[in-house]
């Protein structure tokens, strides 16, 4: 346990800034190409910070890869939630089977979709040979409402599963990489991890999820303050927070956001869950948000109270609440277009077009 918690400490400790020097020359670059200054936007800010994170200004997208992964939750048996646990597994079989939501979106846009079961409350191994990643860290985790939803060694374990995959995504020629999830209940742990960090109410928080009715909203806002009340959280450390309210999705993600800040490699955010990940990981180091790409604001009720506390603004705004990475792969997408922008618009010296003077 000590090992993995060293470990984890001096990673996030060599983590370093996006250097100020590539994201000016960057800039110049955009500055001078055929068109206004500034006149396509984020599309421009996107094409920047990806070429600056890769610490090249020559980098183009090459591979892209979306990181799922699929946990149960021991607080669903508190009624938080729609639909019975059984369903995270149920997709999990979907998705190898290229029929959910991330599936269709991810083959449009030509991003990869690697699926892992991190703590699905049951034995698939029998879907390893359809491409199911195995890394389960136990068969879901605790009810929050009663104790801890897993120990600190497990927390740091399930971080250190999603760093070594993304490693293993990055190795292999992967140089923008998003994150997402399944994990019936999981909006119920989320919703406990934004209120403990940002200092939010928990009614400003907590939603309906996959579509509660009013009585049970009521409920599931109980059912967090419970879990904050019974497990006190330090929101001084986050790892106290994940151990204590978290699910091994939500570390796994955050792995994948530490490893690419570490490694140099863009990371798009999904929506509502995705976001918890990354107050994790921000909190760790809070330098961790330069590296990260906020994908669209979820219609998910609380998202925006997580991107004000962390200062970022969504790409998109279409009024997702899928999860599975939906979004991310969006965003993804947007920023391959504004790396093709910065590295396939011509200059007005090549293109013979005058530039005009600044008045």
């Amino acid at each position: 346990m000590r090992d993995l918690e060293d470990w984890l400490e001096n990673t996030v400790k060599e983590i370093e800034p996006v250097p100020e020097k590539l994201l000016k020359e960057a800039q110049k670059r955009l500055d001078n190409l055929t068109k206004p200054k500034g006149s396509l936007g984020r599309l421009e800010e996107l094409g920047k910070r990806f070429v600056s994170i890769r610490r090249n200004l020559e980098e183009r997208v090459k591979e892209k890869i979306v990181l799922v992964f699929a946990c149960d939750h021991g607080v669903t048996e508190e009624g938080v939630s729609a639909f019975p646990k059984e369903v995270t597994q149920q997709m999990v079989l979907n998705f190898l089977k290229g029929g959910a939501g991330i599936n269709v979106i991810s083959r449009f846009l030509g991003a990869k979709v690697k699926v892992i079961d991190i703590g699905v409350d049951a034995d698939l191994s029998h879907l390893e040979p359809q491409g199911l990643i195995i890394k389960k860290i136990a068969y879901g985790t605790k009810n929050i409402a009663k104790g801890p939803a897993m120990t600190r060694s497990q927390a740091i374990k399930a971080i250190k599963c999603g760093w070594d995959l993304a490693k293993e995504a990055f190795e292999s020629g992967c140089n923008l990489i998003a994150v997402g999830e399944m994990g019936i209940g999981n909006t119920t742990p989320s919703s406990a991890i934004y209120a403990t960090i940002t200092g939010k109410p928990v009614d400003e928080v907590t939603g309906k999820g996959t579509g509660i009715d009013e009585n049970a909203l009521k409920r599931k806002r109980k059912i967090v303050e419970k879990a904050i009340k019974v497990n006190k959280p330090d929101p001084k450390d986050p790892i106290d927070v994940l151990h204590k309210l978290g699910g091994f999705e939500i570390a796994g993600m955050a792995g994948v956001m530490i490893a690419g800040a570490y490694y140099h490699v863009p990371v798009v955010v999904d929506g509502f869950i995705s976001t918890s990940s990354a107050l994790i990981a921000c909190s760790l180091n809070p330098v961790i948000k330069d590296y990260l790409i906020f994908a669209h604001k979820s219609e998910a009720f609380g998202h925006q109270a997580a991107l004000e506390y962390l200062k970022v603004e969504p790409l998109l705004d279409l009024k997702m609440r899928l999860g599975e990475g939906t979004g991310a792969v969006l965003g993804m997408c947007l920023v391959e277009l504004g790396e093709k922008i910065l590295h396939e618009m011509a200059t007005f010296e090549k293109a013979s077009v005058s530039k005009g003077t600044e008045v």
